[in-house]
């Protein structure tokens, strides 16, 4: 019974039309996290029923410790894939929890996980452009490259206007990570991202403070490697959703 957590598709290669989902993390209606990760397929499809397998994968090396609010996604290089996360919240460390802090949760390091699907393998990479750890940001994967926007940092308790963009290079070697700080980034927490088209994303609700909601949307659009973000024109919204406490991407729990 998994909540908050990160999914994303899977392809063996970018041109093949079988895919799977990978699942990672999450919390619990028990305030209890998750290391655990998830390989989801479709097993079998007909006209009024869809099968799906649903199996667990282990990993070794540098494991993700269980967490909640983070990303996970996969890029493409020379022909290889990797599952790339970062980001999220997890439990302050055991030496560190007392009775009135069992349940306190803490920014993970900000370090880039790379998972190796097919041999279980994960290895950390720690890049000095990313200082903090962050939680419920945004992320879109294109290629060999992530991008990631905003978030918040609990430790601060800011969303800052981040725009990260993270490489993965696969050459026969070890693999080749580097982080790029780009201009233009936007102040935003727990919103929903949804692809409209090849190259065009819309960002829609969450947080730009902790009781503000973000009205405002956001297009995100590519060309020739290059991101642009602009907003778009703000919908009609209802009565309901101006007035809600509850708004796109959850309360923040």
């Amino acid at each position: 019974p998994l909540r908050y957590p990160a999914t994303c598709m899977f392809k063996s290669s970018v041109e093949s039309e079988k895919y799977q989902y990978i699942i990672h993390g999450g919390k619990t209606p028990n305030n209890e996290l998750s290391d655990k990760i998830y390989v989801m397929s479709v097993v079998c499809k007909n006209n009024k029923k869809v099968t799906f397998r649903c199996t667990e994968k282990d990993l070794v090396g540098d494991v993700p410790e269980a967490r909640y609010g983070h990303s996970i996604d996969v890029v493409y290089s020379r022909g290889k894939s990797v599952g790339v996360l970062f980001g999220g919240r997890a439990y302050i460390p055991s030496a560190q929890r007392t009775t009135e802090k069992w349940n306190s949760v803490a920014d993970c390091l900000p370090h880039i996980f790379l998972l190796d699907f097919e041999f279980g393998c994960s290895t950390a990479y720690m890049l000095p452009e990313l200082q903090d750890g962050l939680s419920f940001h945004v992320s879109i994967a294109r290629n060999d490259t992530i991008y990631i926007l905003g978030g918040h940092s609990l430790a601060n308790n800011v969303r800052p206007a981040n725009l990260y963009r993270i490489r993965v290079d696969l050459p026969l070697g070890s693999p080749a990570v580097n982080c790029t700080v780009l201009p233009g980034g936007i102040s935003v927490s727990s919103a929903i991202l949804t692809q409209t088209n090849k190259d065009e994303f819309v960002i829609v609700g969450g947080y730009q403070l902790e009781n503000q909601k973000r009205m405002v949307c956001n297009i995100i659009s590519f060309e020739d490697n290059k991101i642009a973000i602009r907003e778009m024109e703000t919908p009609d919204w209802t009565p309901d959703i101006k007035h809600s406490k509850i708004w796109f991407g959850s309360n923040m729990g």
